[in-house]
């Protein structure tokens, strides 16, 4: 095995050690846990770091292994998988630091950072999964590594949501399967390809059933995605501790159905067979009525972190409705926002979790001068929050420039009519929050108070957000730099689109 072999390896398993050593350790060894931890996640980044350099510099890595005649496990490192490990790379080892001080003296932290360990390695597996059998193999994991988060906290809203979230997630998975298999009848094994896409100039007698095929993939996939009606099991896994709702939303599940979306449309059916079969046009009517609804949905909700998760209902669906659209700036808006909106929405659940774990602050009507006692993390909170609202020059700008931009490109002008109306909507639900918190007048003791010689909270709490935050603003005001979320989305839809 060479080295441009090993490498999708050990990016793999930089996070899948670290699972099993913790699942190892006894429950009190909390320092060891947390050392395996956080050096997973450093070793992680470092790997990945020196992966991009390469892939910058147009190399490309890949590990087969045939499992069966004509089946085989195949990881494969190319500009899109590095986009989708990075962001996840970075926001792991935030998480992981945020976490660690979130869940300080609870109990069952060795099954938590176990399967927490496991998730993300399951989310390294989609991103550079070669072909869609590994693809389906590691989805699949990821439904069963997330399930004893989301129940982490083992009270009764908890068991519920957890059989809500598998019962959408593994029917989801069923339904994938469904369309993997019959696409593998058809033309046989099916691997990820650029430029033109793995069913490029496959038999027009095939075209009625790759329609169907699509619908099934997009059906199976939309369930993490969280696309309008098969959200439903999102807003209700919030009862999770705040570390699992930011791993959930930004990192992990819901990316894991986007991504899956934009893999299907670019490197199995490629842009040209997908404008040939017009497979854009339902997809797009399906994420604009998320888009709307999503918005509406969390203007009717004073808990924060299912308004946040209304939110991401809505957000989410400006990738999936940029990778319908076919065209290249749609395609370069829809990319980066997988990273952009990743980065915003984690900075919005760790503040949610902070007002939580602080102050016992759990809705929006209870932030009434949060600002005055906590005033880095309702900064952090306000510069992300108008990042959702896209308001330059935050990151969320760059994102809905670039998607207007496809949208006119593709002869959608009424598109900008649904941006405007999503943005009109975020204000709606971001401003409230934001003004009680600056500007809302204070009767009244907090619920609890932990923490009270710090003016906001514990270190490991306070640093991920403000870091997230920053990122948000540095995206905006430099994305035109080199390696930025922007130049990398540029330089797939380039590869894409064949240029």
């Amino acid at each position: 095995m060479n080295g441009s072999a090993l490498l999708p390896l050990l990016l793999l398993l930089s996070s899948l050690i670290p699972a099993l050593l913790i699942f190892a350790l006894r429950e009190p060894q909390a320092v060891a846990r947390n050392c395996i931890n956080l050096t997973g996640a450093v070793v992680k980044l470092a790997l990945v770091a020196g992966v991009l350099w390469g892939v910058y510099r147009g190399w490309r890595f890949e590990f087969a292994y045939e499992l069966l005649p004509d089946v085989a496990f195949s990881l494969r490192i190319d500009a899109l998988a590095m986009l989708f490990v990075t962001l996840s790379a970075v926001l792991w080892l935030l998480t992981t630091v945020y976490a660690i001080g979130y869940l300080a003296g609870t109990p069952n932290q060795r099954r938590f950072f176990g399967f927490f360990s496991l998730c993300v390695a399951a989310t390294v597996g989609i991103a550079l999964a070669g072909n869609l059998f590994t693809f389906f193999l590691f989805y699949e994991l990821l439904t069963l590594s997330t399930y004893p988060l989301v129940v982490h906290r083992g009270n009764r809203a908890s068991l519920q949501a957890g059989r809500i979230y598998l019962a959408y997630t593994v029917a989801g998975g069923a339904v994938l399967l469904v369309g993997i298999a019959w696409l593998y009848v058809l033309v046989g094994p099916v691997g990820f390809v650029e430029q033109g896409g793995a069913l490029r100039g496959v038999s027009e007698e095939l075209y009625p059933a790759l329609r169907w095929i699509f619908v099934l993939l997009v059906a199976g996939f939309a369930v993490k995605a969280a696309l309008v009606p098969l959200h439903i099991w999102l807003p209700m896994a919030m009862v999770a501790p705040a570390p699992v709702s930011a791993l959930l939303h930004a990192v992990a599940v819901v990316k894991a159905g986007a991504f899956g979306i934009v893999r299907v449309i670019y490197d199995v059916y490629g842009i040209d067979l997908a404008r040939t079969l017009d497979l854009g046009s339902g997809l797009l009517l399906v994420t604009v009525a998320t888009i709307v609804y999503g918005s509406l949905r969390a203007l009717q909700q004073d808990d924060l972190k299912r308004r946040l998760a209304y939110s991401t209902v809505s957000q989410l669906s400006y990738i999936v409705l940029g990778a319908s659209i076919l065209t290249p700036a749609a395609i370069v808006g829809a990319l980066v926002h997988l990273v952009h909106q990743g980065v915003m929405k984690i900075t919005l659940f760790f503040c949610a979790g902070i007002f939580a774990e602080t102050l016992g602050v759990h809705k929006v009507s209870e932030l009434n001068g949060i600002g005055r006692r906590m005033p880095w993390t309702m900064t952090a909170f306000t510069i992300s929050g108008f990042g959702m609202m896209a308001l330059p020059p935050t990151a969320g700008f760059i994102s809905k420039w670039y998607l207007g931009l496809g949208a006119v490109q593709g002869g959608y002008d009424w598109v900008l009519f649904v941006l405007l109306l999503s943005g009109l909507l975020n204000a709606a639900y971001f401003l409230p929050a934001i003004y009680r918190g600056w500007f809302g007048r204070r009767e009244g003791e907090w619920p609890h108070e932990r923490y009270q010689q710090r003016l906001e909270t514990k270190a490991s709490l306070l640093v991920p957000p403000l870091v997230t935050a920053a990122l948000t603003l540095f995206f905006g005001l430099f994305a035109g730099w080199v390696l930025s979320p922007l130049y990398w989305a540029e330089l797939i839809a380039q590869l894409e689109m064949g240029r």
